[in-house]
């Protein structure tokens, strides 16, 4: 529903609106053809039962008077505008915005270089539009430099991975985060900076990018940053994570996290690796060396930092299909309906070993390669027979959409994997416990693969996901894990069935 205007315009006012801006959709600035018809409504939010100005009247399409709901026009214009950008990828990031917004021309430049020089417990900043000193500070802790600042748009950019170094931005730009966030800051103060980091000259922010963006829709051109002075990027980036992830008001540790966690990680594996102290390399080696290499990290922070790294070398793999299906953030969408969460209870838990082995990882016998690889191929012939048909856009009563809601919400991956798994193990020969810990650690033939899709070809046709709307199956796969698996196998859904025993 539009909102309400306060009273009716009379053809007189009209018109003076649309001497004013012409027939045109103040939302998106598209001509309105002549003969359709014309609404009008309040630019800015219209508050306090005041009086209808006409200064803050502007016309618009019908398409948009229903679109827009309550926003004001204003609020609806922005948020047009962000889907806009928000169009031209996943995984945007402030430099995403700051580009976007340079060829719309709402700023004019971004990430300039400054010249940085410090005296006397102040630090000078001098480029060709902007000269400014601010006063040094000094971390008690860690001794790090760092000074608080109003900074012009033109000098600041988002500190992401480039081709020469990794970046210090743990998380993409999420579409609601950024317009709640735009809404909020048209009446209410920024009660904390961003915080960056001097860089070769660029002044670069790792956190509060959503404040940034959000700030920049309102027509912020300048901003209140905190920024640091050559620290320790290592235990910075850590710092920074943390901060994202277990100490966030909102857990943000998604697949975006653990892209960073398995990055940072990584460099540290090839560190430990090309180290010449200790001929006998393993992944429970490298654990204990970056145990010693920073003590402030607890051994449950390690594992999960590694348990990062595996994740990261399935889900970022371009040969995994089911890369552009998993969301950035924690939650699904039509778009993107599977969830690093999902992933780390279903097929990660049961098919990838996530403990540290002991292996020699430059010996044949390391096979973590091997292992990623099967996961894939697995992850993929899954794929070929079920969400290789996801519509997002399908209608409501789409019998096939229906039937992969049901397959990939977050109990049911999880309880059909684990008959899955079963079924696997049983197919493969695989019956020793600590074996079947590992199942997938191990070479596999095309003749085991070929076993491993029959077993999804009878999990995808078994009948009751094709249940009509609202069945007993809908009302199962709201309740909790255990209790749907007991289901599913009470209904036919069990590892006999899987290896081919009638229902």
């Amino acid at each position: 529903m539009a909102i309400m205007m306060k009273r009716q315009l009379n053809d007189d006012e009209k018109q003076i609106i649309l001497n004013r801006f012409g027939r045109t959709c103040f939302a998106n600035g598209h001509a309105i053809p002549e003969g359709e018809k014309i609404h009008f409504d309040h630019i800015k939010a219209f508050v306090n039962n005041g009086p209808t100005d006409l200064n803050n009247i502007a016309p618009m399409c019908e398409k948009h008077n229903l679109e827009k709901g309550q926003l004001p026009l204003e609020d609806f214009r922005i948020k047009l505008r962000i889907e806009d950008f928000f169009k031209m990828g996943k995984r945007l990031t402030l430099k995403d915005l700051l580009k976007y917004l340079k060829e719309k021309g709402d700023v004019d430049s971004f990430g300039e270089r400054v010249s940085i020089k410090e005296i006397d417990g102040k630090i000078f900043l001098e480029n060709a539009s902007f000269k400014e000193e601010f006063k040094i500070e000094v971390c008690p802790l860690t001794g790090w430099k760092y000074f608080y600042c109003k900074l012009p748009v033109n000098v600041l950019d988002s500190d992401d991975d480039n081709e020469h170094s990794q970046g210090l931005q743990p998380r993409y730009l999420i579409f609601d985060k950024v317009f709640q966030m735009f809404r909020h800051f048209q009446n209410f103060p920024v009660l904390q900076p961003s915080i960056g980091r001097i860089d070769n000259g660029k002044i670069l922010l790792f956190d509060g990018q959503h404040k940034a963006a959000a700030l920049l829709w309102t027509g912020r051109k300048d901003f209140e940053c905190k920024i640091y002075i050559n620290p320790d990027l290592e235990r910075l980036n850590q710092a920074n994570i943390s901060a994202h992830d277990k100490f966030a008001q909102t857990r943000f540790f998604s697949s975006i996290m653990v892209l960073k966690l398995g990055a940072q990680f990584g460099k540290d594996f090839d560190d430990y690796k090309n180290n010449e102290s200790n001929l006998q390399k393993t992944e429970q080696g490298f654990l204990e060396y970056v145990s010693k290499k920073d003590i402030a990290q607890t051994q449950g922070q390690i594992k999960e930092k590694f348990r990062s790294y595996l994740f990261n070398s399935i889900l970022e793999d371009d040969k995994n299909k089911w890369k552009p299906l998993v969301s950035i953030s924690n939650r699904g969408s039509k778009e993107q309906p599977i969830t690093l969460d999902m992933l780390k209870k279903s097929i990660f838990a049961k098919f990838l070993y996530t403990e540290p082995l002991t292996d020699n990882i430059l010996s044949e016998k390391y096979k973590r390669d091997v292992e990623s690889e099967n996961v894939i191929k697995l992850m993929n012939l899954i794929f070929d027979q079920t969400l290789q048909s996801w519509n997002p856009s399908a209608a409501p009563n789409d019998s096939n959409q229906l039937k992969l809601s049901r397959l990939f919400s977050s109990k049911s991956i999880m309880a059909w994997t684990e008959i899955f798994k079963d079924a696997v193990s049983a197919k493969l020969e695989i019956y020793d416990i600590d074996e079947k810990e590992k199942i997938f650690y191990r070479q596999l033939d095309d003749s085991a693969f070929n076993k491993i899709n029959d077993i999804i070809n009878r999990l995808v046709c078994w009948q009751m996901w094709n249940s009509p709307k609202d069945s007993e199956i809908d009302n199962m796969i709201a309740t909790n894990k255990s209790s749907l698996k007991q289901w599913l196998k009470n209904n036919g859904l069990s590892t006999g069935y899987l290896m081919g025993a009638p229902e």
